[in-house]
């Protein structure tokens, strides 16, 4: 009687429970927790001098990425194509990201949107912005 109202595992259950879950939202089940379309990971900072994006998106290629600054907003846009196999292969796990993407970034007030520099090497997408001078710490002296 009881055996149809609660399984036999529980945690079998939980865990069956959990990836349906994730393929309802989308949601990658790394432990980043990422949810699709976080593609490319990114790292943001800075140094008193400039803005620092590094993007990292290998198998893109470079002449396909859309960088532009509009308004303190930063958008990389692209595609990354995968090579499909063939017929008779039979794919078991697919965890690599295909297909267009779009990041957003605001940018500080203080960027100087006229001195940017972008340079993609080895499937990192590295995008240098100055910031403007007006902006710079800078020493006063006592007379």
């Amino acid at each position: 009687m009881y055996r149809s109202l609660f399984p036999r595992d529980v945690l079998a259950e939980l865990d069956r429970l959990q990836r349906e879950m994730q393929q309802t939202f989308h949601l990658s089940p790394n432990i980043r927790g990422i949810a699709r379309g976080g593609f490319p990971a990114m790292n943001v900072g800075g140094t008193p001098e400039s803005v620092e994006i590094y993007a990292f998106a290998p198998g893109v290629d470079p002449n396909t990425l859309e960088v532009q600054i509009e308004k303190g907003v930063l958008t990389i846009a692209g595609e990354r194509k995968l090579p499909t196999p063939g017929d008779k292969a039979t794919v078991h796990i697919d965890e690599r990201f295909a297909g267009r993407f779009r990041r957003v970034v605001t940018l500080p007030d203080d960027i100087d949107p006229g001195a940017v520099d972008a340079q993609y090497r080895d499937g990192v997408l590295r995008i240098s912005i100055a910031r403007k001078q007006a902006a710079q710490p800078r020493r006063i002296t006592i007379q």
